[in-house]
């Protein structure tokens, strides 16, 4: 019994040992061919050559649709980067019209402000100048109307005043009224005459009491003399 089983293992091992042979000599390569007479080596069988895959044309067309997107994002994202810098610009140069708009508006004012100014100031100058040349007219009539002593006369005219001092007030009224009257209208006071001049600076050398009956004298005769002679004393002045 053992040894028909040895032989069938044996058999079976020699047949599946068989079979691994020619399943080998089917599946190997053609041996390469030998080189010719001129000693080049013989090029491989084409058939040989391993072909590599080609892409395909769906392939192809989404690789260039995703470029052509990729792309046009970019265009797009430039193209809003440009209308925002675009905005920017514009909304500068408007603020800067606007601020230039107000300083000139500002400027406007001042101009106007200025130039009011400037009238204010010239109708202040001419009307200071009519004051100023008023002014000097009034100096000049009070320069004229003033009544200077001069020193070589005023030691007469004190002799004169004392003497007139030891007169009753009557009677020095009466000469100062003969003085003052015109000498082309007796009876007439003159108060441009040389002799009413003569008349008050006597008077202004009197002595405070004496200057005080007299003019009461002449008040009661005479009494626009008296107020011309008042407001003549307040002119006189000794010279130099």
């Amino acid at each position: 019994m053992s040894k028909k089983l040895i032989i069938i293992t044996a058999a079976a091992g020699l047949v599946s040992f068989a079979g691994a042979f020619v399943l080998g000599w089917l599946t190997k390569p053609p041996l390469a061919s030998r080189p010719d007479e001129s000693g080049q080596p013989a090029l491989a069988d084409v058939e040989t050559v391993p072909e590599f895959p080609q892409p395909g044309v769906g392939v192809i067309s989404a690789v260039g649709t995703a470029s052509d997107r990729e792309k046009k994002a970019m265009t797009e994202k430039q193209l809003k980067n440009l209308v925002f810098e675009v905005r920017e610009k514009v909304q500068e140069y408007n603020d800067k019209l606007q601020e230039l708009g107000v300083r000139e508006q500002r400027l406007q004012r001042a101009q106007d402000t200025l130039k009011e100014d400037i009238k204010n100031l010239d109708n202040l100058r001419i009307e200071l100048i009519s004051i100023v040349t008023s002014l000097k007219d009034e100096r000049d009539k009070l320069l004229k109307s003033k009544l200077e002593i001069a020193q070589t006369e005023k030691d007469n005219l004190v002799l004169i005043a004392a003497t007139y001092d030891k007169m009753d007030a009557g009677s020095a009224g009466k000469i100062l009224i003969s003085m003052c009257t015109s000498q082309t209208q007796p009876g007439k006071v003159d108060s441009q005459s040389s002799g009413f001049d003569e008349a008050v600076k006597i008077l202004y050398y009197m002595t405070e009491r004496t200057k005080a009956k007299l003019l009461a004298e002449l008040t009661n005769t005479e009494s626009n003399l008296a107020a011309f002679l008042t407001r003549r004393l307040k002119l006189v002045f000794e010279g130099k």
